[in-house]
């Protein structure tokens, strides 16, 4: 307390530095990647801008399908495959098609190659889904509660103490916490933000993605917001509710299907074709997945 040089003495209580520290106000969005959400520019994005020359002597593409010509719009044989040993001799004119019965041929083996990216699990199902909105859902942004789930799934197994954000974050959270003022003081905001970039943002590229189907719809992802809802604290123990909204793009670029690993699988010159091939033009779609987890600790836990 100080005290005025009047006779008559008035208090006046003096705020200390821990008073004068402002509480973080929530819900608050602690980070965002550089990449934007819903980025409609972004490369992989693309559709219907590719002439047949250009697939042909860019990216290689003479021969996508066993099962159809797209640029001849014919159905093919046996023999027309590359690996057949008649396909130089006997290669016979194939069924005449219509254009929309050649992209739904092509959908159709799309979705049936499919099935080597995807062999179990509870999420093996999503990669037909998709391939369907693609076909139909005219580029329309894609939700499904089974990626909800995986995202939560992968953000409370990571047990990474390096690249866990949800443990680089509990870590930030009791550092930073004003644990007599029972707050998390807003100066000290940024401290959150970097501790997730000490760690590695949730994707599916870890083995098992390679057969459960997350590595083939998702894999890596886009963009990034983060964001502590709630925070409370009491007891020398806190608990907040972060949220992560989280957006991939389900298209291909030039990158992509320029790597050996992706262009040798029909699979991907199908996809590649279907979407960029100015003759179809089949959009590419937002891949919108959220997940809200708890992060409980205490002040003097080890």
């Amino acid at each position: 307390m100080i005290y005025t040089p009047a006779s008559r003495r008035v208090l006046f209580p003096v705020k200390t530095s821990t008073e004068l520290m402002a509480a973080l106000q929530f819900p608050s969005t602690i980070f965002k990647t550089q990449k934007w959400m819903d980025d409609y520019s972004a490369s992989d994005m693309r559709c219907g801008d590719l002439t047949e020359a250009q697939l042909k002597s860019r990216y290689r593409l003479d021969y996508i399908s066993d099962r159809v010509d797209p640029w001849t719009l014919t159905r093919r044989s046996s023999m027309d495959r590359p690996q057949s040993m008649f396909c130089c001799n006997l290669r016979r004119a194939g069924e005449k098609i219509t254009r929309q019965q050649c992209a739904a041929m092509l959908f159709d083996e799309f979705r049936s190659l499919s099935r080597k990216f995807s062999l179990y699990g509870p999420y093996s199902h999503l990669i037909e889904k998709m391939i369907t909105h693609m076909q139909n859902g005219n580029d329309t942004p894609f939700r499904d509660m089974s990626l909800d789930r995986a995202l939560k799934e992968q953000i409370i197994r990571d047990s990474s103490e390096k690249n866990s954000t949800r443990i680089l974050l509990s870590k930030a959270l009791k550092t930073g916490i004003d644990w007599e003022s029972k707050h998390f003081p807003a100066e000290k905001q940024d401290r959150l933000r970097k501790a997730i970039l000490e760690g590695r943002l949730p994707k599916f590229d870890r083995f098992q993605d390679n057969f459960n189907g997350m590595g083939i719809t998702v894999h890596d992802t886009w963009a990034t917001h983060i964001t502590i809802k709630s925070l409370h604290i009491e007891n020398d123990r806190y608990r907040a509710v972060v949220h992560y909204k989280v957006q991939d793009h389900f298209g291909l670029d030039s990158d992509d299907i320029t790597k050996t690993k992706f262009n040798q699988f029909h699979f991907f010159r199908i996809w590649f074709v279907l979407q960029r091939y100015n003759q179809f033009g089949f959009k590419p779609f937002m891949t919108n997945m959220e997940a809200t987890v708890e992060i409980i600790g205490a002040r003097n836990e080890i």
